[in-house]
């Protein structure tokens, strides 16, 4: 036996005595709409889906489902892998989860079960198209807390809601995983779990939790220490202990979420939770000793295999290169003809501009088919513009996420370099916030959805897509608005992607948009998700206040928009920076709640900034306090301190010294770079 196996067969033992539940998977529930017979339709149709599902729900959402036949024997089924689960674990627990319920729920119709890994509904009724969450499953933990009973599910409560409230909100996978941390010396943490099938909208996935969450201390008795209740459509989980596969997306402390202190759970005249407790015992007797073997003979299978063999170090693959051959394959089916692209934009006519910058011109267009898109025309003469038509091109070939502008093809034909995009009615978010006679039609809900919006698409980018991007130049005119005013975040020219635990880089060449730009990367070429951070804090506040950053080099006040900001702040007077064009009726305290994440996206240390995941949760969650901000960063504008306004430049490329570092050269240390037009 290997090093060590003694202590983790011991360790393996504790833990299947302290997590029962574990020990009785699968848990199925069998329905009582009829049964099937042997070799008939409908098990032709099941084994149908048997066979389709396991890939699909394998192929990145780990979310799968589909119907197969007519009826009376039409199938119909959904399964769903925990959002911590890889690939191939999905795939092996979906395969083996279809065939355990045609046996535990021999010829039944209608079956829900429930791994830890997985879950299944199949049914002869149609409940794909609707969003009940029906086929529920409820399970315990068949321990008991002691102590301040009516504390703890405040707490637990608390938790619940925090967590459903990020998987609704914060990422396309409707997915997130919570710890409360501080609880109680006998229990210092809460860990929780909240998923949605990924198809859901964020309201109906916020909605079909809350419903979970309102009827936890109705199903559940209010001192177990572990409960979950799983459904066709979404589930929730919290225990004592830490039973997911990847860190915490949440962390709260303790007394920042607790409800107040009169709310009390409801009473439940009947409950039947000693009944199952007692039959949880039974099981947990008969076997626990049946798992002590199988852990067992696992772990000397383990160490058996590991000394036998071979040792292989796979090459370390290079994640930066935007040429890489496979890159290229992953975009062929986007490629569009050069013909086509003139006759959408009708010869790329004058009339169809959209826009226009240092890399080439955006033209509107429309697909034989009817789709509107936005053509980016790269100009022949950019030289910079071509590198960063290619690294947009591979990057977001890559992306999908709803606050994300979706790539509809490419064209590199002749001597033309073209993206082509869906096309965004409502053209950039600073044509409408900035123009005093348009800013009026942004009232305050949809000022919040695009906050929100833009706030779950740099998510994503940082830390929920399978790479980590840095955007670089995240401002309000690289956020598209569709017919809705949904927001989408665009050009990733400027994007760069980080491999495994890399956090920053330096760069001699500097490249973004005054004004956006942290301070830390203007100056020394340092950057980070923490440099996004600050660029998103700084759109806030312009959202907010309706004005632009002075740091822009457009200024429409005495002062840049951070300085003033933060004069109001610290004097109570906060409120007067809200664009009155928002009308009377805007929510007070979410504007300011709105200021206060912003301003603590702009602190000059790095290290002070919240995470997006965290942005999000400040944003989603009128419970989670908010730390005071300190002073942000400032800019000054060009021109000095005279009041002059200079030049406009929206972009610019400058370069550094050799050592990544500038001297300082004004009280205020803000470099001094030679600009050049891109």
């Amino acid at each position: 036996m290997c090093r060590g196996s003694l202590h983790v067969l011991l360790l393996l033992a504790v833990l299947a005595i302290a997590l029962p539940l574990t020990s009785a998977q699968p848990w199925q529930i069998c329905g009582n709409n009829g049964n099937y017979s042997a070799n008939s339709t409908y098990q032709t149709n099941l084994k149908q889906l048997a066979a389709a599902l396991p890939k699909n729900a394998s192929s990145g959402s780990l979310f799968a489902s589909g119907a197969v036949g007519s009826v009376p024997d039409a199938v119909y089924a959904l399964t769903l892998c925990r959002g911590d689960a890889n690939a191939s674990a999905c795939a092996a627990c979906v395969g083996t989860i279809f065939q355990d319920a045609q046996q535990l729920c021999a010829y039944n119709k209608d079956v829900s079960i429930v791994y830890d890994t997985c879950y299944l509904h199949f049914s002869n009724i149609n409940f794909l198209s609707s969003t009940d969450n029906s086929g529920l499953v409820d399970l315990y933990n068949g321990e008991n807390v002691t102590g301040d009973i009516a504390r703890y599910d405040r707490a637990v409560t608390g938790l619940l809601n925090a967590t459903a409230g990020y998987a609704a909100g914060s990422s396309s996978r409707r997915f997130a995983t919570g710890q409360m941390v501080g609880f109680s010396d006998q229990y210092p943490n809460i860990y929780a779990m909240a998923q949605c099938t990924p198809d859901l909208a964020p309201v109906q996935c916020r909605r079909c939790l809350d419903d979970l969450v309102d009827r936890l201390w109705q199903t559940f008795d209010r001192n177990t220490k572990g409960a979950r209740s799983v459904g066709a459509r979404c589930n929730l989980r919290f225990e004592l202990y830490s039973f997911y596969n990847i860190p915490s997306m949440l962390q709260l402390q303790a007394e920042a979420v607790a409800p107040s202190p009169e709310w009390q759970p409801p009473v439940v005249p009947g409950s039947t939770g000693g009944k199952r407790r007692n039959g949880a015992g039974k099981i947990l007797a008969i076997a626990m000793p049946i798992v002590a073997v199988v852990l067992a003979a696992a772990v000397i299978g383990f160490c058996f295999w590991r000394r036998t063999r071979p040792a292989k170090t796979p090459p370390p693959r290079p994640l930066r290169s935007a040429s890489r051959s496979e890159d290229i394959e992953s975009i062929d089916s986007l490629i569009l003809d050069l013909s086509t692209l003139r006759t959408a934009t009708d010869n790329f006519a004058e009339n169809n501009k959209l826009g226009e910058g240092g890399f080439g011109v955006v033209y509107k267009g429309s697909l034989p088919y009817g789709q509107d898109i936005a053509v980016k025309r790269l100009s022949q003469s950019s030289v910079q513009g071509m590198g960063e038509l290619k690294n947009e091109l591979v990057l977001v070939a890559k992306l999908q996420h709803k606050n994300l502008v979706r790539l509809v093809g490419v064209c590199l034909e002749e001597h033309e370099r073209m993206l082509v995009y869906e096309y965004m009615p409502n053209r950039s978010l600073d044509i409408i916030l900035f123009d005093p006679a348009k800013s009026s039609s942004l009232d305050w809900g949809r000022r919040l959805k695009i906050i929100n919006g833009v706030a779950r698409g740099m998510q994503y980018l940082h830390e929920d897509s399978q790479l980590k991007i840095v955007h670089r130049d995240l401002k309000a005119s690289n956020v598209l608005l569709d017919s809705d005013f949904n927001p989408k975040i665009s050009d990733f020219g400027l994007a760069r992607l980080f491999g495994g635990d890399q956090t920053q880089d330096v760069t001699s060449r500097v490249v973004g948009t005054y004004g956006y730009m942290a301070p830390e990367y203007a100056m020394r070429g340092h950057y980070s998700i923490k440099s996004d951070v600050f660029s998103f804090g700084v759109l806030i506040l312009e959202i907010v206040t309706g004005k632009r950053n002075s740091g822009s080099y457009y200024s429409e006040q005495s002062g840049d928009l951070l300085s003033i900001i933060w004069e109001h702040w610290t004097m109570g007077t906060i409120t007067e920076m809200v664009d009155r064009s928002m009308g009377e009726r805007a929510a007070g305290g979410e504007i300011v709640r709105c200021i206060h994440v912003g301003l603590l996206c702009v602190q000059e240390n790095p290290a002070s900034r919240p995470a997006m995941s965290a942005v999000n949760v400040m944003l989603s969650s009128g419970t989670v306090s908010l730390k005071a901000p300190s002073r942000p960063a400032f800019y000054i504008r060009k021109g000095g301190g005279d009041g002059s306004t200079g030049s406009y430049s929206e972009s610019f490329v400058g370069t550094l010294p050799s050592s990544g570092r500038s001297a300082p050269l004004s009280p205020n240390e803000v470099s001094i770079t030679e600009l050049e037009p891109r």
